[in-house]
């Protein structure tokens, strides 16, 4: 078809590959994208006061294949973003969720734990999970169903899905919105509202949408290059 490039596939150990695209840059115009890169991650930050300002579904879309571009054990791709907009579902998940904080807070959470969290301004109060206009729910597949029910072996699980929530956390700031990292442990309560199948388990849950007008976010400090690097050289 005219405009359009033709794909060369290639043949390795019998099975498909296709030539890299990767464009390069000079060495200046490297350093110059990763400032910039930088410094537009350097602003983001978890957010727990969210505006009900509406998000396209589309956005949300372009925001998980981002995420699903992340690498996985032997190409796997062991994770399922569940993205909710339901008013009734986000307000049954607040009410799970915030059973599970009061037990956390008031018997599981030890006087360091709690001591560590008090600069944040955390609590049990989950308000955010049924203002911000979406959640994401990522859960890890932590083995794959074969057409005949069976287990197939997923790969590095963990890291992979980790990977891609990284992924989806820097393509959520790169849109403009904001989220949150929230893990009410045990989450199993996520599979059944959600009804998910028997391989999956969730992993991390993240609020997404505006941040609300007067919302305010803990005067932190990110650890220095040095604090967090060694070089071998």
């Amino acid at each position: 078809m005219e405009g359009k490039l033709e794909k060369k596939i290639v043949e390795v150990n019998g099975f498909p590959h296709i030539p890299l695209y990767s464009e390069e840059f000079t060495e200046a115009e490297m350093l110059l994208r990763a400032r910039k890169f930088y410094s537009a991650l350097s602003a983001r930050r978890s957010v727990r006061h969210f505006s009900a300002r509406p998000v396209a579904k589309e956005i949300i879309e372009q925001l998980i294949l981002s995420a699903g571009t992340a690498p996985s054990g032997a190409h796997k791709q062991p994770w399922k973003f569940c993205a909710i907009s339901s008013e009734e579902i986000k307000r049954d998940i607040r009410i799970a969720a915030e059973e599970e904080e009061q037990a956390n807070y008031s018997i599981r959470m030890s006087e360091q734990w709690l001591k560590d969290l008090a600069p944040l301004g955390t609590d049990t109060n989950k308000e955010f999970l049924e203002i911000a206009p979406w959640i994401i729910v990522v859960f890890k597949e932590a083995y794959e169903i074969g057409s005949k029910d069976e287990k197939l072996t997923n790969y590095y699980v963990n890291e992979s899905v980790g990977i891609a929530c990284g992924m989806l956390i820097s393509a959520i700031h790169n849109a403009g919105l904001v989220t949150l990292t929230h893990t009410p442990s045990p989450m199993n309560f996520l599979s059944k509202i959600l009804k998910r199948p028997k391989n999956e388990r969730p992993y991390l849950l993240l609020p997404i949408g505006y941040a609300a007008k007067n919302a305010l976010v803990p005067d932190i400090e990110r650890k220095t290059l040095s604090q967090i690097t060694e070089f071998y050289e």
